[in-house]
């Protein structure tokens, strides 16, 4: 038999097997924690703190009925918070759970059926943990969107099964927003999985102490994910180098290299923000400074790239080579991801066997620390690019490796998370302001941490092009704002192809609108051999790649992209206002047609379109040869064409015209006319 009671303001049952608490986390949420042969748990792992005034008053009803069959008597009960409430009631497999908004069910837990299935399911492993499922039967005609980065032109999820696992190019972030009004947070970073099929939806972690979930409600999208990132962080606001240009490529192998790159962009008088030297600038992986070979005055570099009003971001990487300085000392203090069998090698580089710094560990947090500030910071750089961040395992034996938090199957999804806090919180605790980092992998909370997500090491292909817009906008409802791509792609990209020329272009215009403009990849050059770069001792270094900068890819692209660089540069306060919103609520910077028009239901449908802020309407070309594309424009707002002037009743849709100069944009109740006016620069 259930016990039904009330502690506070939180809602307790309990059972001979399990304890479930149910609470408000302020208004119109609910968190429910389950527990089998024990206590519930105090776990943060994404949530922040209750502030004050965060707990509303809230409504427990607790009912006892007698059964019609006998003098048996049943329990039940209801939590309500606002429009949110939970309903639990008596059942052979456990109490069963029904969470409604305004009184109709959204999350229901199935009935007790001859099948005997567990509502909430925990199989006890070795170890003493469990492998939880958990189960919730079908809503008719909902649409899903969220959950984080995953490599697949979907918008809507439903119909999904998603692996809750971090992986290059695919960042878990286990939130889900419903078109029935509400989201949905896996609080739980275990390795698992989604299904969200037809007939039912389940939640599972691999290893876990219990389940932890939370429901937002709300009458629009924009309450529902601000309310989520009001419980996991606000971004910080985005540094104004931010809202520029970003040059890239792999990769500047000397310091020379990188100015010229950062000069010929001055002096032709395109606006650089920013300028990245990438991986392999070490002496060895896990030494974490410059090689001074190749770079011999770090210092003077970052003075005169900032002469130019250019930013230096350079790459970190968490792996650790056997042959770094740093190594041993390292692996005696125990600073390196464990393995549980077999050798502790995590990921393997050609002859060169790497080990991972574990982030999870405050001692190796520190240390690490020290040498990026003694060989970074000191010297004036300020933006890191983390790459690596998922760990990148190799393979990805997620049961064979250890972290000082725990095994990687219960907590291992929240690593790049441990690893952006770490360089945002000693940045600051070193005095920095306007901290933004770029980074390879992400979970819930990572957006507190001033955390740029870009989508990994992609092939350079139209297919994969299209799919970044989906990813992009599912990772801003997944409460990741800051979020881009390598412009081109970053695999295959060769420069004399027109096939892949138009791609870049392409993607590049489409750059002009990401949260944040970024040009990167590993090109090749057909024309020319491979490059070797040698050290002094004839050691071979990876080299450059072929060009990739805006006058890489025939001049008659090169205006094209140049002016929107100026387009992107005109965009700045525009842009800035779009990034402060964020900052204040959470709101994407990317976002959905539904997100600014969830009254109209075609917006709810629409994948390869999109909103920069509240403002802009962004429809990129994503298939070869195109000089044209549909959009649709939202009822209820007078529309302009960003080019020509031209006026558009909404509720209808159009044929943009879209030469290769051209990106159709579509101003809401035209404004921000200028931004698009031919002004040159």
């Amino acid at each position: 038999m259930d016990t039904m009671y009330r502690e506070g303001n939180r809602l307790v049952v309990r059972s001979e097997n399990e304890k479930i608490l149910i609470e408000s986390w302020g208004r119109n949420t609910v968190r429910v924690r389950s527990v089998p042969m024990g206590e519930i748990l105090d776990t943060r792992y994404a949530l922040l703190e209750k502030p004050a005034g965060f707990e509303p008053e809230i409504e427990i009803e607790i009912r006892e009925v007698q059964t019609p069959r006998g003098p048996m008597i049943r329990t039940s009960a209801k939590l309500i918070n606002g429009d949110v409430s939970v309903a639990v009631s008596e059942a052979q497999n456990g109490a069963r759970l029904i969470i409604s908004r305004k009184g109709k069910p959204i999350l229901t837990e199935p009935e007790y059926s001859a099948l005997h299935l567990f509502n909430r399911h925990f199989e006890p492993i070795p170890g003493g943990d469990y492998k939880l499922t958990v189960y919730f039967n079908p809503n008719e005609g909902e649409k899903l969107y969220g959950m984080g980065q995953y490599q697949q032109e979907t918008l809507d999820l439903k119909g999904s099964v998603l692996e809750l696992a971090q992986r290059n190019s695919q960042a878990s972030v286990p939130f889900v927003l419903s078109s029935l009004g509400y989201g949905f947070f896996w609080h739980n970073p275990a390795i698992g999985r989604a299904s969200f099929a037809a007939n039912g939806t389940l939640w599972e972690a691999q290893s876990t102490k219990q389940m932890d979930y939370l429901v937002y409600t709300g009458d629009t999208p924009a309450q529902i994910v601000e309310a989520y990132v009001a419980s996991t962080g606000l971004p910080p606001m985005m540094p104004d180098y931010g809202l520029g240009f970003w040059q890239c490529k792999l990769r500047y192998w000397n310091q020379e290299q990188l100015l010229n790159v950062a000069r010929e962009y001055h002096r032709r008088g395109i606006p650089l923000d920013v300028i990245v030297c990438d991986f392999f600038h070490w002496p060895y992986t896990g030494d974490f400074r410059f090689d001074e070979e190749f770079f011999p005055d770090p210092k003077a570099m970052v003075e005169e790239l900032e002469s130019m009003g250019t930013k230096l971001m350079c790459s970190i990487w968490p792996q650790v080579d056997r042959r770094s300085e740093n190594y041993g000392e390292l692996l005696k203090h125990g600073l390196l991801i464990r393995a549980s069998k077999g050798p502790n090698i995590a990921s393997l580089g050609g002859e060169c066997t790497f080990q991972f710094i574990d982030a999870t560990n405050p001692q190796t947090r520190e240390y690490v620390w020290e040498k990026i500030k003694k060989n970074y910071h000191d010297l004036g750089v300020e933006l890191f690019w983390l790459d690596e961040a998922e760990p990148e395992l190799d393979p990805y034996d997620f049961d064979n490796f250890r972290y000082f938090a725990g095994s990687v199957l219960e907590i291992g999804n929240i690593y790049p998370q441990y690893y952006s806090s770490m360089f945002y919180e000693n940045q600051k605790k070193a005095g920095q302001e306007g901290i933004v980092n770029l980074v390879r992998c992400a979970w819930a909370g990572s957006q507190r941490y001033g955390a740029l997500v870009w989508s990994g090491d992609i092939h350079s292909r139209f297919d994969i092009f299209r799919r970044q817009v989906c990813i992009g906008l599912n990772m801003g409802i997944a409460g990741i704002p800051w979020w881009t791509t390598d412009i081109g792609g970053f695999m295959g990209g060769e420069i004399h192809d027109p096939e892949f020329r138009e791609l870049l272009v392409r993607w590049f215009q489409w750059g002009a609108f990401c949260p944040v403009m970024r040009l990167h990849g590993a090109r090749s050059d057909s024309t020319k051999p491979r490059e070797r770069v040698l050290s002094k001792s004839g050691e071979e270094k990876t080299g450059s790649g072929a060009d990739n900068e805006i006058w890489s890819f025939g001049e008659e692209n090169e205006p094209i992209l140049a002016d929107y660089i100026f387009l992107r540069n005109r965009m700045r306060d525009y842009s800035r206002s779009v990034m402060k919103q964020s900052h204040e609520t959470g709101a994407p910077v990317m976002r959905t047609m539904f997100y600014e028009f969830p009254q109209d239901e075609a917006c709810w449908d629409l994948k390869d379109q999109y909103l920069y802020g509240p403002d802009l309407l962004v429809a990129p070309v994503m298939v070869y040869g195109a000089r044209e594309r549909e959009v649709y424009l939202p009822k209820g707002e007078e529309w302009v064409d960003a080019w020509t002037g031209e006026q558009y009743p909404g509720g209808r849709t159009v044929t943009a015209a879209a030469p290769i100069e051209r990106i159709p944009v579509f101003l809401r109740g035209g404004k921000h006319r200028e931004l698009f006016a031919p002004t040159g620069k």
